[in-house]
């Protein structure tokens, strides 16, 4: 075994009194020496320690370029290591990147040298893209699609400073029901006024069925829902204005668009799914997805549509039609968040979601 050192005080204090003095440069540089002597004789920790706190008071100090490469350098001396993802080292990960700052492209460097180095862009709904990455904290930690936690601190970080749009792959990568919620309520912000809040259901729900993670899909389309009505009490179904009880836990609040009632019915009968052995589910679910495509919009659009074939076979056991293209995004995308692995042909995935945890692990 390599030796180790216990304490980085040395190194650190030949390099914070450079920031201090308005010596940046030779701040950073001596930092990146120093690191590397340490990792490459085994001394990881060091490493890591000298980087850590080299680039957090670079970026006290503004110094965003100088601090951005230090972090860079600290997750290569995680890969290095082999460090898993656990409360301190995903910790010096959130405070770098809380310190960037949300000017310039120096945080958005920071996440995905943290998450991301595999880009993959999946067709969602209205023509979307997904961007879904992963690296260290996909490989060092039990989640494919990157670490949890790290994913949701990043999409509400995003949220609150209104980067909607970037938030959004974020939250539905992390795949906890606190970033299922968090996603709802920006959804809702997002649609506004807009004439067609079911649009943003779907890009909700759908790619966490799609993903095998129920009990997201449904704390999201509740969340959306609840604050939805709340915010235009005109959606409110005038035939019908309290939500109809199911059982329990679940109910069903019909709104005056189609697309919404649709997602909470397509998630309530996922629910009660078990492959090929319900047949009275089963077909609650081809009688829902043909009633509510018979009558147009978005639901009838091919990327939805190729959407839904997914989400049959996979609770449902229902065989895509003979002579269907295959759908390579949303095998990618399986594949990211944890289902089948890409290449070659692939055995569909059947699930028995239940009301139990989903089966990927990570996810609550």
């Amino acid at each position: 075994m390599p030796p180790t050192s216990n304490s980085s005080s040395r190194a650190l204090n030949a390099i914070l009194p450079l920031i201090s003095s308005g010596q940046p440069y030779e701040a950073h540089q001596k930092a990146r020496t120093f690191a590397s002597r340490y990792s490459k004789s085994g001394q990881y920790d060091t490493a890591i320690d000298v980087l850590f706190q080299s680039a957090r008071e670079l970026l006290k100090a503004g110094q965003q370029g100088s601090g951005t490469d230090l972090a860079a350098f600290l997750v290569d001396v995680y890969e290095s290591k082999g460090q898993s993802v656990d409360d301190d080292s995903r910790g010096r990960l959130t405070q770098l990147i809380a310190l960037t700052g949300s000017s310039g492209t120096w945080r958005k460097t920071t996440i995905e040298r943290a998450i991301a180095l595999v880009r993959l862009k999946w067709l969602l709904v209205c023509g979307r893209s997904l961007d879904v990455t992963s690296r260290w904290s996909a490989k060092h930690g039990p989640c494919p699609s990157g670490d949890p936690d790290l994913h949701h601190y990043i999409g509400e970080l995003l949220f609150k400073e209104g980067a909607f749009d970037a938030a959004e792959s974020s939250l539905l990568a992390s795949g906890k029901r606190d970033s299922a919620r968090l996603l709802a309520q920006m959804f809702v912000e997002w649609a506004g006024t807009s004439a067609s809040p079911g649009n943003f259901a779907l890009r909700g729900t759908l790619p966490y069925l799609q993903n095998g993670n129920i009990l997201a899909a449904r704390a999201f389309i509740t969340q959306f829902v609840n604050k939805l009505v709340s915010a235009r009490p005109s959606l409110a179904s005038s035939l019908q204005s309290s939500p109809i009880p199911v059982d329990d836990s679940s109910e069903v609040a019909f709104t005056s668009d189609g697309t919404i009632n649709f997602c909470q019915l397509a998630v309530l009968t996922c629910q009660r799914a078990n492959g090929e052995k319900n047949k009275a589910i089963r077909e609650s679910w081809v009688r829902l997805c043909g009633t509510y495509q018979s009558r147009g919009g978005i639901l009838a659009t091919r990327e939805v549509r190729v959407a839904l074939q997914d989400i049959a076979t996979l609770y449902f056991a229902i065989p895509p039609p003979r002579g269907q293209p295959d759908n390579p995004f949303g095998a990618m995308l399986s594949s990211m968040l944890g289902g089948a692995p890409a290449g070659g042909p692939q055995r569909p995935r059947v699930l028995s979601p239940g009301l139990g945890r989903p089966s990927t692990p990570g996810l609550d």
